[in-house]
């Protein structure tokens, strides 16, 4: 996904508030061994962006942000809504390097969950855990795990070690815990 940003000048809160007026995200941008810089993102660019990301894998969504010319590969370390209008107030972004492992929440997304018998037959499908921690190279970086619900009947679960894990990715989360259980009404 790609990012128009532009850098902006730390100061005052009124200055903050003229960005958000425009209808830009005020934001920072970090690198390993820097200090953070102060960015603006596009308001409707982002927006764009978010509509088009899939629910709940913002955080495994690489950005290349295009600052001052170059292109920058990040991701998203921390976002701020608005209470009541749920708009960004601001955006968090961490620089990725391709040889320095990143540490981030994948979700998960059950399929087949239309189909589980234990739905079928009155149960109810709750998710236990909505992400995993892992640990990978930003070129190893998963969207999100699959987990396939459909043979699961009313008690049954499955633990988050039945996610397929691919090759250099390092899960941190207690892969023992469950992820997903069909339970009564």
């Amino acid at each position: 996904m790609e990012l128009n940003v532009t850098g902006r000048v730390t100061g005052k809160k009124s200055e903050i508030k003229n960005i958000r007026r425009e209808g830009n995200i005020p934001a920072v941008f970090y690198s390993k061994g820097e200090k953070g810089k102060e960015i603006i993102v596009d308001g409707t660019e982002f927006q764009k962006v978010i509509n088009k990301t899939e629910k709940g894998t913002l955080s495994s969504t690489v950005f290349n942000l295009k600052l001052d010319g170059k292109s920058i590969k990040a991701i998203v370390k921390d976002i701020q809504y608005a209470v009541t209008t749920y708009n960004v107030l601001h955006i968090d972004f961490a620089e990725l390097h391709d040889d320095v492992p990143v540490t981030l929440n994948i979700p998960i997304k059950f399929l087949n969950a239309v189909e589980c018998a234990g739905v079928k037959l009155g149960g109810v499908l709750r998710q236990v855990v909505r992400y995993v921690k892992v640990c990978c190279l930003p070129k190893d970086i998963p969207d999100r795990f699959n987990l396939d619900v459909r043979d699961l009947v009313m008690g049954q679960s499955l633990k988050l070690s039945t996610v397929k894990m691919p090759s250099g990715v390092t899960p941190i989360t207690n892969m023992n815990e469950i992820a997903v259980i069909v339970a009564k009404k």
